[in-house]
């Protein structure tokens, strides 16, 4: 195997599979990313045998086609230390890979290709096509409310679902849940639901982009396959049932608050400062047209905050994890946020003022 090619036309599908490919591998090829030169174009592959990456890039010199594993990181890191004015010559002999740059020259150990897992094709049952940016709003809207190494596996992951008109992103950790969702004509003929695990949220959301490009999602049994660009990112799917999330939708709540969105964050961020280090607790006492906002902690420290709101009703006190309001709080976009409440023991709804597309649901502490 012998190509040249730019220094930036390889760093940059290398640093997004590097992401990909774990830094601890039980088996020493997934440390490694596969190279495949052939017609003029380069294709890495990244795999951590959970989620896999695809990158292409051309057109690229190249002198001799061939195929070898090499150690992601190092590879990326040599690339991202050297200088944008010389070409990067890559050259396999015998079972070492040489990269050349201007006077650099770097010699990595390889692994052969057919060591390489392959993700295993299967038949796709289901093809979608969304504006990156939508799916981008939606994973970004919601990704943070998954759990994280749950005993409720299918907890760990978000749940994508697909009917005849709309698209919906749900995660829940138990503890609150996130809903995001986009209406469009999919031509899905029955409700698809299917739970892909954490890791692979976060490296599609990585590959989105705000735009109106299109990324072509592919369903199948047991992978998801999404083709950005010139990525084709595919990830395995988490087997189980997730929780019937309208079940945990709060209905017929009487007591609606409008905050402004960002003075209610710093102020829930101010008395979270001195709130128990483990429990996160802050209580919120309701009242008309004021929201106040008490913390304390084991050290007999304590915060008192409070902050207009738009509301005229009965008063309630009412205790939350500050850490989940305020996760909340940066998930939306809006300036007014509005929060509907109806007892203590009851959870809360949140959703921005003006866009019905996500809504929050947090439970309720005892303090």
């Amino acid at each position: 195997m012998k190509l040249t090619i730019s220094r930036e036309s390889l760093l940059t599908p290398l640093q997004s599979i590097a992401g990909v490919v774990e830094k601890k591998q039980t088996m020493p090829v997934l440390s490694n990313v596969l190279l495949v030169a052939e017609d003029n174009t380069l294709t890495l592959t990244g795999t951590n045998m959970e989620v896999e990456l695809v990158g292409r890039v051309t057109p690229v010199h190249v002198d001799q086609s061939g195929r070898i594993t090499v150690p992601a990181r190092k590879l990326s890191d040599i690339c991202r230390a050297l200088g944008d004015e010389s070409p990067i010559e890559l050259s396999l002999e015998g079972d070492r890979l040489h990269l050349r740059s201007g006077n650099s020259h770097f010699t990595l150990s390889t692994l052969p290709a057919e060591h390489f897992p392959n993700v295993e094709d299967e038949d796709e049952s289901f093809r979608l096509e969304l504006p990156q940016k939508e799916l981008g709003r939606m994973l970004d809207a919601t990704a943070f409310a998954m759990a994280q190494q749950d005993v409720r596996y299918y907890l760990n992951g978000l749940l994508l679902e697909v009917s005849s008109d709309h698209v919906r992103t749900v995660a829940t950790d138990g503890h609150r849940l996130a809903m995001a969702h986009v209406d469009m004509q999919t031509g899905c003929p029955e409700l698809r639901q299917v739970i892909v695990p954490r890791k692979g949220v976060l490296e599609l959301a990585r590959l989105l982009d705000d735009v109106e490009t299109p990324v072509t999602l592919v369903i199948g049994d047991n992978h998801l396959r999404a083709t950005v660009g010139a990525y084709t990112f595919t990830s395995k799917l988490i087997e189980g049932k997730f929780p019937d999330y309208n079940r945990v939708i709060p209905r017929g709540g009487d007591k609606v608050v409008l905050a402004d969105r960002s003075t209610l964050k710093n102020t829930l961020q101010r008395a979270g400062i001195l709130s128990h280090e483990n429990i996160r607790g802050v209580r919120l006492n309701l009242g008309p047209n004021q929201l106040e906002v008490f913390a304390n902690n084991p050290d007999q420290e304590q915060a008192e905050d409070a902050l207009p709101v738009e509301y005229q009703g009965e008063s309630l006190q009412i205790g939350f994890n500050v850490g989940y309001l305020v996760d909340v709080m940066n998930a939306l976009d809006d300036d007014q946020v509005k929060i509907t409440l109806s007892n203590p023991n009851s959870s809360a709804l949140i959703e921005s003022e003006s866009d019905n597309r996500c809504l929050y649901v947090v439970m309720p502490m005892r303090l």
